[in-house]
């Protein structure tokens, strides 16, 4: 990288929506950060909802899933020329939950593209080091690209135990519902994907997970012999309300949607009588991610639906936001 060079593309989130700037200012490594060429980037359901204001919207380069090339490593020069992907938050160190591990909680933490932190829609983002993950070779960057929401997805296995023939339901066929689908279904449970989209739904042809269009009718038949665990993958705050009907009492109800939206007057007695256990889901461990994706165990490519420049970022994310699209990538 030329050191002449001091700026830089990127499509960033303020007052005015998404704009993308030719001159925005170079990021400099500090400390143990790692300068990273963005080589290929995805659009999240996140990205749309901090645009729509999630979490009180958020200022600055938007975007945090990503692959890319250490380009600086000044603490750790073994880094440079490295293809890596890498985990968004970014903990304090200091404070008691990240001395006990819990850094991806830290209340002080900032988080890639969503929390006082510079995202990946642009040509160079920072990253600490440890949080870095090297590619295998022999995985191409549309697969890579992938890590960080099959991690999310991965999570599930952190949070819970799945068995053989536990009655699993998977609510919502968009990107992130289908990878916790395609994790879950090598689980052997007995798992059940409600969607709303035939094409999508066909993408777990092969996985051994049945696949049911979401009407009332079949709704009022799933919800009459309800599952073990239900994953909310749906995005939106019905998707809640619908898992709520399909978990059995004493069941579990998984959270992985996050959406600009709240929840009101809501009977809590309901989770009390039916004593249902609730668990709320976001970042997961790389390591398994990145496994399955060089094994071939998940091959997230048929997921995929557009490309774009990153100066063409706004049309991207108005893409992503379509109905019935997948993954949209944006390549600086």
């Amino acid at each position: 990288m030329s050191t002449q060079q001091h700026t830089m593309r990127a499509a960033v989130a303020g007052d005015h929506g998404l704009v993308v700037h030719h001159d925005y200012p170079l990021p400099a490594a500090q400390g143990c950060e790692a300068l990273i060429r963005v080589r290929l980037a995805g659009v999240c359901a996140t990205d749309i909802e901090l645009l729509r204001g999630y979490k009180g919207g958020f200022r600055g380069v938007l975007g945090h899933e990503f692959v890319g090339e250490v380009v600086e490593a000044p603490t750790d020069p073994s880094w440079v020329g490295r293809r890596v992907v890498g985990e968004i938050n970014v903990g304090c160190g200091q404070c008691s939950l990240c001395r006990r591990g819990l850094g991806k909680h830290c209340r002080q933490r900032t988080s890639l593209g969503i929390i006082g932190r510079d995202g990946v829609f642009a040509d160079y983002t920072l990253l600490p080091v440890q949080n870095l993950h090297v590619v295998p070779d022999h995985v191409p960057d549309e697969v890579a690209v992938f890590t960080e929401p099959l991690a999310a997805a991965y999570e599930l296995l952190e949070q819970a135990a799945f068995h053989p023939e536990q009655r699993v339901i998977v609510l919502g066929d968009g990107r992130l519902g289908l990878l916790c689908a395609f994790v879950l279904a090598q689980t052997g449970c007995n798992l059940t994907v409600i969607g709303r989209n035939p094409e999508k739904l066909a993408l777990l042809a092969g996985t051994g997970a049945h696949t049911v269009l979401s009407s009332a009718d079949t709704l009022d038949q799933l919800a009459a012999d309800p599952a073990d665990i239900v994953v909310d993958a749906t995005g939106a705050r019905e998707g809640f309300f619908t898992a709520l009907r399909l978990v059995r009492p004493l069941g579990t109800l998984m959270l992985k949607s996050t959406f600009a939206d709240r929840l009101q007057e809501f009977d809590l007695s309901h989770l009390v009588v039916d004593e249902i256990t609730i668990i709320g889901s976001r970042c997961g461990p790389f390591a398994p991610a990145l496994a399955a994706l060089a094994s071939g165990a998940i091959d997230p490519r048929p997921l995929i639906h557009a490309e774009y420049s990153l100066d063409e970022a706004v049309i991207a994310i108005a893409h992503a936001g379509a109905k019935g699209v997948l993954k949209v990538l944006i390549r600086p």
